[in-house]
């Protein structure tokens, strides 16, 4: 077993894994797993740049989980960042800012490789299941962007292969700033027209992610990330967030329309005080929710799978599977 840290920082929040992970077997156990909503992308859609509140949010976050990571001991870190910071002209001060406090360089990667790491992450858990019919379609929705992913290959091996994965600007605070802002403040509840407009650019960006990815193709939908797991406990009507409740819970189509309908008419006051909702999701959990059901909808799916193990199990994976490999090499 590996000791191995996995830092995600995405749009919307920053995620850190301390697990023990064998490559050889696919076995990973968690040693501490926590999130923070940190916003880092606030603002990147209109000015191209990351702010210095969000930078000092992001920063103040990596340097709690700099002490996590040194109480535990974990043998090798990687800090993977994705769609703001892939955005942002000034990405530079977000690298130097991430060395300064972990001693490791943020990997800015591409829509695929964030496809593959969430594939590895969602799916290991579901070989074998012979009521889970392949191939599988995995959908991460993130703050800034969305990442399909199709495969039915799947085994123990973190090498695990898929067939086709593309990722598309379209996530849960992009869509929030681009069409439910209105005089700087998020519109409370949303217009019909700003629905209307937020639909149509969802269905472009699933337009095109089905010139790479043959999403009708799909048998099971896999669905990950915090706009997921948030309509996944609001469904199941959990009176607080439980991971283990909403890990492989599987919501009907019928109740992801009626959660996205109660969503985005709902005001600021009423979606803060659903049990289940994280404060920093309040704003932006509509448009989340929206990209589901647009999704669901597109591929005929009737119902989606909720993975709570993501990009931060796939990247952990890669971490120990590339620690056997220098090994090997020494």
């Amino acid at each position: 077993m590996k000791r191995v840290a996995a830092i995600d920082c995405g749009t919307n929040s920053i995620r850190l894994l301390v697990a023990d992970a064998d490559p050889a077997t696919g076995e990973l156990k968690d040693l501490d797993r926590r999130m923070q909503i940190v916003r880092l992308g606030q603002g990147v859609d209109r000015t191209g740049r990351l702010s210095p509140e969000a930078l000092e949010r992001t920063f103040a976050a990596c340097r709690e989980y700099a002490a996590v990571i040194g109480s535990l001991g974990a043998q090798q870190v990687r800090f993977v960042a994705t769609s703001a910071s892939r955005d942002a002209e000034n990405r530079e001060d977000f690298v130097r800012g991430v060395v300064d406090i972990l001693g490791v360089e943020p990997e800015v990667i591409t829509g695929d490789q964030e496809a593959e790491f969430s594939f590895n992450g969602a799916t290991k858990e579901l070989a074998g299941r012979p009521d889970l019919a392949k191939p599988f379609l995995v959908v991460d929705i993130g703050g800034g962007s969305t990442e399909f992913v199709l495969g039915d290959s799947q085994d123990a091996s973190p090498r695990s292969s898929y067939r086709a994965a593309c990722s598309v600007d379209v996530g849960c605070v992009r869509m929030t700033e681009r069409h439910l802002l209105h005089g700087g403040e998020i519109s409370d509840p949303p217009a019909p027209g700003q629905i209307t407009a937020m639909k149509a650019d969802i269905a472009a960006a699933l337009d095109r992610a089905e010139r790479t990815v043959p999403l009708s193709e799909a048998a099971t939908l896999v669905g990950l990330a915090g706009s997921v797991t948030t309509v996944a406990g609001i469904a199941l009507g959990l009176d607080h967030y439980d991971s283990e409740a909403i890990h492989h819970a599987r919501i009907s189509l019928a109740k992801v329309r009626e959660i996205t309908e109660q969503l985005l008419t709902a005001t600021h006051a009423e979606r803060a005080a659903i049990p289940v909702m994280h404060p920093g999701r309040v704003d932006v959990i509509g448009a989340g929710a929206l990209v589901l059901l647009s999704i669901m909808e597109r591929t005929g799916a009737e119902e989606v799978v909720v993975s709570e193990h993501d990009i931060l199990d796939g990247i952990a994976y890669k971490v120990a599977e590339d620690m056997d490999d220098k090994k090997d090499k020494d």
